[in-house]
Formats: C-alpha cells, structure tokens, sequence
C-alpha cells in the first residue's frame, strides 16, 4: 500500500482594514515553508480606498475578496 504524504492544507484569512498589502509576498512565502494555502481570503470594504492597495495582489495570490461594508463609524468593517 502507497503513502500518499502530503502538505497540510491551511487557510490564510486576511482583515484588509488592519494589514498592509505590502505584506502578501512574505506571508505566502511563509505558508509555503509549512503547507498549502488551499484557502485564500481576504475581508474588508473594498468600496472605499483604504484597501485599493490589495487590488493586483489579490489577482497574483489567487486571493479571493469578501466585501465587508463598513456600516458603523470608529470601527473597521471587519470588526
């Protein structure tokens, strides 16, 4: 009977309110080392420009985007 080893499989689930884009590139190197990220998301309110700086990442790191609206004011939309 064959061993099938294989990577564990983790999720990455990121607050675009409270993380900076720049971040990305590091993270998933990160994760690598570990297992794979077979789970990519990120949450936040993508309407305004708080989080515009996420836009090519999300597309480089098969990140997929769960709007948030911000309906309350003092907290991030995620909160």
């Amino acid at each position: 009977m064959a061993t099938d080893i294989r990577s564990p499989r983790l999720a990455v689930l990121i607050d675009a309110d409270n993380a900076s884009a720049k971040i990305a590139d590091g993270l998933f190197e990160e994760v690598a080392k570990i297992g794979e990220a077979s789970v990519r998301r990120i949450y936040g309110d993508f309407s305004g420009t708080r989080s515009k700086g996420w836009a090519d990442v999300l597309a480089r790191h098969a990140i997929i985007p769960q709007q948030q609206f911000a309906y309350t004011t003092g907290k991030n939309a995620s909160d």
